[in-house]
């Protein structure tokens, strides 16, 4: 395969996956909103506990063995190997299962005592349920790594989709009937993880139905590597990457524990512990949106910085990397800022059913704003530092990070002065740590050391002019209609004019800055397009 067909190839594998993964964070939008609504502050509370305990065993057993299966096959495939890519991918299935099994016995068997450790007793059926969904998972990222590992990016993408619609329709369904029909909030919150529960076992007959039927009979004379060598090949590029995207998950759900037993600490606060906690997720649902949408962007770049490297050629990686930073400048920064002066009227316009939450929330979004801009740097920086062959450097800052906010939680939520208002505080700090780290590293490894200021300064102008027009054209909307419509009318109104308001603003003073260039948007997917669509230099 010709260096141009397989930057096209690449490029095309790129696109599809973006795709997704939008569409994935936009059905899980939809999906998170409503369910606020429906369960309230402390049902929202009880659902995050079962979903990060889920979400480390999910991630701290198999994070990275997909993406080492896919490069082994993808290896395999390229030598003609086609005997080794089959007891590869039986191997690593044998793997997964066990992986899969355990973490789900675990889940299930264990659920008390993980709801006890958490502070959380109301979150042990919620656990429960969603135990099988970690061994489907498991087998899932085993099969889609092999079908990745051959090309076939659509499959993964298809069944990811098809994930997040069955977690929407069967979540929100069963939430909102176990609710009416008068089942505790316990069984309400079972309820909605059930559709996670759900669509990954729709996926997984999916996945499995396709193999069975597209079995590639290739004939091929190789002599395979015998099991455990095989195995030993997924461990030596798995384990590290799984330690490295494990670890804030970790962090995440000893801070929740701590977050929950610190308010239970304070006498007057004691029984509102799952409450105000639950307040203190909704803002943090609306803070991970923007980040989301950083993955594609460093999914179509960094691969590029990493083939400069190889070629020793510094100005090339630079330029890259230069380019990944303004776009995620771009996008980052204004999300934040509008996240933040926009806080209540948001809360409020998407939570109409919980309005005493949705007031509560407001603070807090009000800083977790703010660190949606630290979190997209350190996603993007993270995957500099791996394209510069710095593996282990991410890792260590997000451990640094995750000390400092777990230090802060338990210092500041554990005052009764400022209690959970604590958390989006730690959360902010920590996020600024992890950042600041990743960014001085980068400076320090770049072959050209990226001018930083050169590259934030102007969105960050341009974001805060935004963030003062929004905000105006909110408050003007809220002084001229008061009255004239119901509250939650012309908060609604307020919000969207005050998007609409921003976006404008944002996007003359992008022009006017001169802040996009041509040559930040030539790597993406049809780039060349972009460039003559927007008239770029």
């Amino acid at each position: 395969m010709s260096q141009k067909e397989s930057k096209s190839s690449f490029l095309g594998g790129a696109a599809v996956l973006a795709t997704a993964v939008v569409i994935v964070k936009l059905i899980g939008a939809v999906y998170k909103i409503p369910l606020g609504n429906i369960l309230g502050s402390e049902g929202n509370a009880y659902f995050n506990v079962a979903y990060n305990i889920y979400n480390v065993l999910l991630i701290a057993c198999i994070a990275g063995f997909p993406l080492a299966v896919s490069k082994l096959t993808s290896q395999a495939v390229a030598m003609g190997r086609h005997n080794e890519r089959r007891k590869l991918f039986t191997t690593a299935l044998r793997l997964f299962f066990c992986v899969g099994a355990t973490s789900a016995l675990v889940m299930f068997f264990g659920n008390e005592l993980l709801a006890e450790f958490m502070n959380e007793p109301n979150a042990a059926l919620a656990i429960r349920t969603m135990a099988p969904a970690v061994f489907c998972v498991a087998m899932l990222d085993c099969m889609r790594g092999y079908t990745q590992g051959q090309g076939i990016m659509k499959l993964t993408a298809a069944t990811q989709i098809l994930e997040a619609v069955c977690k929407l329709c069967v979540g929100l369904s069963l939430a909102y009937y176990f609710l009416r029909t008068g089942y505790g909030l316990n069984v309400a919150v079972a309820g909605a993880v059930a559709g996670v529960t759900t669509g990954t076992v729709l996926c997984l007959l999916v996945l499995s139905l396709y193999l069975f039927t597209h079995r590639n009979p290739v004939y091929s004379v190789d002599v395979p590597l015998d099991r455990p060598q095989l195995l030993r090949r997924i461990l030596l590029i798995g384990v590290p990457i799984t330690l490295s995207n494990s670890t804030m998950s970790v962090i995440t759900l000893v801070d929740t524990k701590i977050v929950l037993g610190q308010l239970k600490t304070i006498p007057e606060l004691a029984d509102q512990a799952a409450t105000l906690y639950g307040q203190y997720t909704f803002g943090i649902n609306l803070m991970t949106l923007p980040s989301s949408f950083v993955s594609p962007v460093t999914l179509s770049l960094i691969p590029f910085a990493a083939a400069a490297m190889a070629r020793q050629d510094g100005a090339a990686a630079n330029r890259i990397i230069s380019s990944a930073f303004r776009l995620i400048a771009l996008l980052a920064i204004p999300a934040g800022v509008g996240l933040s002066v926009l806080a209540g009227p948001l809360l409020l316009m998407l939570y109409p059913a919980q309005v005493e939450d949705a007031v509560a929330a407001a603070p807090h979004l009000q800083v977790l704003g703010i660190a949606c801009i630290f979190i997209c740097l350190m996603t993007l920086s993270n995957a500099v530092l791996q394209s510069y062959g710095k593996e282990r450097l991410p890792i260590a800052t997000m451990l640094i990070g995750g000390l400092v906010k777990i230090s802060m939680n338990y210092v500041l939520v554990g005052n009764p002065e400022i209690n959970i208002n604590g958390a989006p505080i730690s959360t902010l700090c920590c996020y600024m740590t992890i950042a600041g780290l990743n960014l001085f590293f980068v400076w320090k490894y770049s072959p050209q050391k990226p001018d930083y200021f050169a590259l934030f300064a102007k969105p960050t102008v341009a974001a805060v002019l935004m963030g003062a027009a929004a905000w105006s054209a909110c408050g003007l909307v809220h002084t001229v209609m008061e009255g004239a419509m119901s509250e939650y009318m012309v908060n609604a109104l307020g919000a969207l004019i005050g998007i609409g308001c921003g976006v404008i603003v944002y996007g003359v003073l992008v022009i006017l800055l001169r802040i996009l260039q041509a040559e930040d948007v030539r790597a993406l997917p049809k780039g060349e397009k972009l460039v003559k669509l927007l008239r770029l230099k």
